[in-house]
């Protein structure tokens, strides 16, 4: 594929069609980056080896191969572009390794790789420059950029129930599970200017809620403690434990939203949500992200989501083909186009497209 990103994007298309592996291209290049606990061969091993990274309609051991071009805005020419692209070992071990690694500032070509170093020992193309604070000191920005790369698909249950999953916590907590202490260790005065703001939020969307707040037990665990209007002069006090699906993946929306001027990754963010919020969305991700000027980019099944003031411009439409997926943008289908210039909104000019065509039968085959 071959795709421009804006600051705001909508990633459109059936299940299986490949969206979370698109969002996963940007928390790859995170992965390598990462200075604690990252680089390539982890990257790679989290994801199960590079066979499960590749197309699944790929030949026979392809490389992988990613190009990004990165700007201060939309219409800003590049001011890096960053190249990697990885094979594997076609015996022994099969361990994953550089087929190349290219940076260019501007137009000028300032890294290449193999270079004569790597030629001399091939132990070197296992690392990338990017992951290395000895070697990236001309690009650094970038791997500062990559770093700094935030996802989060907040799951209600861990939040709620965070000692009934057991294990191993997964790096950058992309699920939640430690959403509190996130919260907490963000300094105070901001902390509370976001969760003010977020309680502004809430009081429209959540019927009777009246303030939020971060609360400690008495063994000193962080909770999030909302107050609701109710018969008693005081109101009703509640905790996540206690909270809706909808209510704590919209303020883990809110929060993600709020904490950053990094590239923001977001997987279905209309789960669980009212249909009066969801159609809220865009419109809310948009004036939030202009405060930040950060660029959000958004997986999305909901025709709600996208409707008033989502442009086909600003939408991905991810097809399903024999040879693999093919990532277009939507405007640039006749069809969908055409429905646009009528008055359609993007949701109603796309959905059909992605919808499985003998999906109907569905019911009657069961």
């Amino acid at each position: 594929m071959d795709i421009s990103l804006g600051e705001r994007v909508f990633i459109v298309g059936a299940n299986a069609s490949g969206k979370s592996n698109l969002i996963d291209v940007f928390r790859f290049l995170r992965d390598i980056a990462k200075q604690q606990g990252g680089g390539l061969q982890k990257a790679i091993e989290e994801r199960d080896g590079l066979s499960k990274i590749r197309c699944l309609a790929a030949r026979k051991y392809p490389d992988v191969e990613i190009e990004l071009h990165l700007s201060d805005g939309d219409k800003a020419k590049p001011t890096w572009k960053y190249a990697i692209g990885i094979r594997q070992e076609a015996r022994g071990h099969r361990e994953p390794y550089l087929a190349f690694e290219k940076v260019w500032k501007g137009e000028s070509l300032i890294l290449t790789r193999p270079n004569d170093d790597d030629k001399q020992d091939k132990e070197r193309l296992k690392q990338t420059h990017l992951e290395q604070i000895n070697s990236n000191g001309d690009f650094r920005e970038i791997a500062h950029f990559f770093e700094s790369i935030d996802y989060i698909h907040l799951v209600p249950q861990l939040l709620k129930f965070p000692n009934a999953f057991v294990g191993k916590a997964l790096e950058g907590d992309p699920f939640g599970k430690e959403f509190l202490q996130r919260v907490v260790r963000t300094p105070e005065k901001t902390r509370n200017a976001r969760l003010k703001k977020i309680e502004e939020g809430l009081r429209l969307a959540v019927p009777q809620l009246k303030a939020l707040q971060i609360e400690k037990d008495e063994l000193g665990f962080p909770h999030l403690e909302a107050i609701y209007e109710h018969w008693k002069h005081a109101g009703a006090k509640q905790r996540e434990d206690q909270f809706s699906d909808g209510t704590l993946r919209l303020i883990g929306l809110l929060w993600a939203l709020l904490e950053s001027e990094s590239l923001l990754l977001l997987e279905e963010p209309e789960l669980s949500l009212n249909t009066g919020i969801v159609k809220q969305l865009a419109g809310l991700i948009h004036r939030m992200q202009r405060e930040k000027k950060r660029q959000v980019l958004i997986s999305t099944h909901s025709a709600d989501l996208l409707g008033e003031g989502v442009g086909g411009e600003e939408t991905l439409l991810l097809q399903t083909t024999r040879e693999g997926t093919e990532v277009r943008q939507a405007v640039s289908i006749e069809e969908v186009r055409v429905m646009l210039e009528s008055g359609f909104s993007v949701g109603e000019a796309v959905m059909p497209k992605v919808t499985p065509p003998n999906i109907a039968k569905l019911s009657l085959g069961l």
